[in-house]
């Protein structure tokens, strides 16, 4: 039920509420966690991320709202069996990450061909060099 939780690394600029409510979107948009699946209490996540409980219920607060997740009386909050939703869910962090990336490389004013085939080049290092980690190699 951990599994997931534990490697998250928080940035000084954002909420760390918020920034609890995007691993929980990462995590359910590769698949490490499930619809239907039961998750930590509040308090457990608070301990586990070593963050206030109060954050911890703010990040639930939120997920609920989102309705990422379910809570029913006293039962244990588990994620939504909404399959549209939980779709929905990797274009958004596709779109929010491609969006912070044009407005970045805008900037420096490169031509889109250009930019795709050294998008495409860096995508297909990433994924060499973590290839090879997972192999035992370390070389990143």
């Amino acid at each position: 039920m951990n599994e997931g939780w534990t490697d998250v690394t928080f940035n000084g600029r954002d909420p760390v509420y918020l920034q609890v409510v995007r691993h929980f979107k990462e995590q359910l948009a590769t698949g490490r966690l499930e619809a239907g699946q039961i998750i930590p209490s509040r308090r457990e996540l608070g301990a586990m991320l070593k963050i206030n409980p109060n954050t911890a219920q703010k990040a639930y607060k939120e997920m609920e709202e989102q309705q990422l997740i379910v809570t029913e009386g006293n039962s244990p909050s588990r994620i939504t069996l909404d399959d549209n939703l939980l779709r929905s869910i990797r274009s958004e962090l596709i779109s929010e990450a491609v969006d912070a990336f044009v407005v970045s490389v805008r900037k420096i004013d490169v031509p889109v061909e250009e930019l795709l085939d050294i998008v495409k080049q860096k995508y297909l290092e990433r994924n060499e060099i973590e290839r090879q980690v997972q192999e035992g190699g370390d070389h990143a």
